[in-house]
């Protein structure tokens, strides 16, 4: 089945240069790129797309990693992606959401890493269902974003 999903590459991912082996990765899914922007994300974008945890005692540290603040790198870039079961196959090339728990060959297996505090620097977002990368889209895209997409 077609899906349509969202992609982030986060500022640790910036900052660390592995932008570039990320995208490698995701194009060899085959998946088609509808849309792409460097964000500068808010406060406000940040804590709408983490209020699944919310209230949770990393969620602070989480959204200052993804405004950039641990890193020196105020942005992420955001892309849209759709294919054949794009959802499960960007996230298996991704990994566990947790590093150290992450296949050793994955994105976060491979450069993500998870900090004495408990934060997981994972290198990326991916999103987990439809209905979430419907509505994390959404967020991340304005309609100007996908005319056309």
């Amino acid at each position: 089945m077609e899906q349509t999903t969202l992609l982030i590459v986060k500022p640790d991912a910036l900052q660390k240069g592995v932008m570039g082996a990320v995208l490698s990765r995701v194009e060899q899914l085959k998946l088609r790129f509808v849309a792409a922007k460097v964000v500068r994300p808010t406060r406000e974008l940040v804590e709408e797309h983490y209020q699944h945890i919310k209230g949770r005692p990393f969620f602070q540290e989480t959204v200052e990693h993804m405004l950039g603040k641990l890193h020196g790198v105020p942005y992420a870039v955001a892309f849209i992606l759709r294919g054949e079961d794009a959802i499960a196959r960007l996230r298996q090339i991704a990994g566990a959401t947790d590093p150290e728990k992450a296949d050793p060959q994955s994105l976060r297996g491979q450069f993500g890493r998870t900090r004495t505090s408990g934060l997981m620097e994972n290198v990326l977002h991916a999103s987990s269902d439809p209905t979430e990368a419907q509505r994390e889209i959404g967020l991340w895209f304005g309609a100007q974003d996908l005319a056309g997409a």
